[in-house]
């Protein structure tokens, strides 16, 4: 993924292949604006890039994105690291039965651990392990990296232009939609 530097003035003139398609469908599709289009795309072509990123760093660990969401929603509880199944079932939007099947091959791979509650004699908490804490830092951290190294084509200036116009198109599409949708909160 080492990329050599381009010269700044070099950059803003390259085209890249949403530039090409705009191109191609301008005369056909006059409606549309080339401007929004073209943010559009360039978000949708990214968002898969950094998916297919993210993936690739998963299958490194050998992990899903579903045992990842599990240890990052029992990394971010407050210092025990603990959830109910239920609440940690509510949270990845999956049936009881199926949070039981993933729990189980994650306890199985020394990730959590099931522990009495002591609040409730009949619950039982789900507890993040040492090992199951030191993996998911990992994944972070090397999805970091790779995530570091695309950014790193923007100035400091440049990264927080993009957050302030990005987070100005969240805005919008939230006061529309009413919120931001659960899984994305």
């Amino acid at each position: 993924m080492n990329t050599p530097s381009v010269p700044k003035s070099r950059k803003s003139a390259e085209r890249d292949h949403v530039d090409r398609f705009l191109d191609t469908i301008r005369e056909r599709l006059p409606m549309l604006d080339p401007e929004v289009e073209g943010i559009v795309d360039r978000i949708g072509g990214l968002s898969r890039r950094f998916k297919r990123a993210m993936n690739e760093t998963l299958a490194e660990f050998k992990l899903d994105h579903a045992e990842h969401r599990i240890l990052a929603f029992l990394n971010l509880q407050d210092e025990t690291h603990r959830s109910s199944p239920g609440k940690l079932a509510r949270a990845m939007e999956l049936s009881s039965g199926a949070m039981t099947n993933r729990l189980d091959r994650m306890e199985e791979a020394g990730l959590l651990r099931r522990l009495p509650d002591p609040a409730d004699r009949r619950g039982v908490l789900v507890e993040l392990t040492p090992e199951g804490k030191r993996l998911y830092e990992e994944t972070v951290g090397v999805q970091a990296r790779k995530e570091e190294l695309i950014a790193s084509a923007l100035s400091v200036s440049e990264k927080k232009q993009l957050n302030a116009l990005l987070r100005r198109l969240m805005i919008e599409f939230e006061r529309i939609e009413g919120g931001p949708p659960p899984e994305e909160c």
